[in-house]
């Protein structure tokens, strides 16, 4: 049975899970999520998902979102991306600290700065944001120093998490020529069998809507 995964290409959160989803193996499709004209919030998504979020998985008789759930049930299902068994704790503490620290920021800042009307981007919460993305690409940088991968030696749901809004094109304050690690880091993913752009991977892209 194929894997349903309802997503929509703009979102960080629903590329984690997509991505998992492609380089697992797994047999799986996209199921366009229309946001931007609020289609998250009919009765008809909230009877999939109550919290009235993308990405979420459909597997069977199975639902599940949120993107670090999704991402240990590819892991459960797969074998891959879980890391060492002396891992565990690790991947999932980034896991916590990408959804609090960097994924979070980054996607409220890109949206406020990209798909936001001009004369409505709060500019000082904009540059409020940046300052504390700052912080985590400074946590992040730091960390992949002398490293090829977040934990252990292989792509694992850490990689996987942290990188779900850094392809993106459209400006939020990362610019990956500040950050050598981090750039190098991104090129290991990109490089790996089965790697897509996020615009290439699930439908919806700012084109659709220019």
């Amino acid at each position: 049975m194929t894997i349903k995964l309802h997503c929509f290409g703009e979102s960080g959160h629903s590329y984690k899970a997509a991505l998992a989803l492609e380089l697992s193996g797994l047999a799986w499709e996209p199921v366009f999520v229309d946001f931007f004209s609020g289609a998250h919030r009919s009765d008809d998504y909230r009877g999939l998902n109550v919290m009235a979020e993308a990405p979420v998985l459909v597997d069977g008789d199975l639902r599940l979102s949120q993107s670090g759930v999704i991402q240990q049930y590819i892991s459960d299902k797969t074998g891959k991306f879980a890391g060492a068994p002396e891992d565990k704790y690790e991947v999932l503490r980034w896991i916590l600290w990408d959804n609090h620290k960097l994924s979070s920021q980054a996607g409220m800042t890109r949206f406020l700065m990209n798909f936001l009307p001009e004369d409505k981007r709060p500019q000082e919460v904009i540059a409020f944001m940046q300052g504390r993305l700052k912080a985590a690409f400074t946590t992040l940088n730091t960390h992949l120093q002398g490293r090829e991968w977040i934990v252990g030696d292989g792509l694992t749901n850490a990689d996987l998490t942290c990188c779900g809004y850094l392809f993106y094109p459209e400006p939020f304050g990362f610019d990956r020529a500040d950050w050598p690690h981090i750039d190098a880091w991104l090129d290991r993913i990109s490089a790996l069998p089965g790697w897509k752009h996020p615009y290439d991977l699930m439908p919806g892209n700012p084109s659709d809507r220019a």
